[in-house]
């Protein structure tokens, strides 16, 4: 259930939703789905992403070619300091924040203004990502989206990193990833310890 910001009285109080999941579940759609209802409700919003996301300076865009307009930042505390001003605040690919980030999310709720976080929960390991999981523990509502794997056709909670990269962020989109269900990243990722 996510509703508009309610009002009692001339206070207004936020929260924070977070969307997570793999590759290709969504995240980014659900995320503008929510913040175009905001829009209609006539309240005012703003977008952001990381300076690291280079795929657009002026977008966040979904696989599916749905776009809204966002601002670029460097840091969290921008963030902050454009943010405070609105109703309501998207942020896209929120795994690439620094860990500042929970404090800038919290002190913008605590002020009434409702955040709408999206990010990968996992890196391309299977490990939790950046400062997903404590951001998940101080949300007041979490959505976990899911892909579908292309090779079973199960639920895919895994984004598997096709291209031999150690690093941990590396942009990519289907050329580099694709989603995969547990029983299968697993596999492939028993696979190539042992090719090590």
């Amino acid at each position: 259930m996510f509703l508009e910001n309610s009002a009692r009285g001339n206070k207004q109080f936020g929260w924070i939703e977070v969307i997570c999941g793999s590759m290709f579940s969504g995240k980014t759609e659900e995320l503008i789905r929510r913040l175009k209802r905001a829009k209609i409700a006539n309240q005012k919003i703003q977008i952001f992403k990381p300076s690291i996301d280079s795929r657009s300076d002026e977008y966040i865009e979904s696989h599916d070619k749905n776009k809204i307009k966002s601002i670029t930042v460097k840091t969290s505390y921008d963030v902050f300091e454009i943010g405070k001003d609105f109703d309501v605040i998207g942020i896209d690919e929120i795994q690439f924040f620094d860990n500042d980030i929970l404090s800038v999310c919290n002190s913008l709720a605590n002020n009434g203004v409702r955040v709408i976080a999206a990010g990968l929960d996992m890196d391309y390991l299977g490990n939790p990502f950046g400062p997903m999981p404590n951001l998940m523990a101080i949300a007041e509502y979490v959505t976990k989206v899911h892909a579908i794997c292309s090779e079973t056709g199960n639920i895919a909670n895994y984004s598997y990193r096709k291209k031999k990269e150690d690093s941990i962020i590396l942009i990519g989109e289907e050329g580099e990833y694709k989603a995969l269900s547990r029983e299968l990243f697993f596999k492939k990722m028993n696979s190539k310890k042992k090719k090590t």
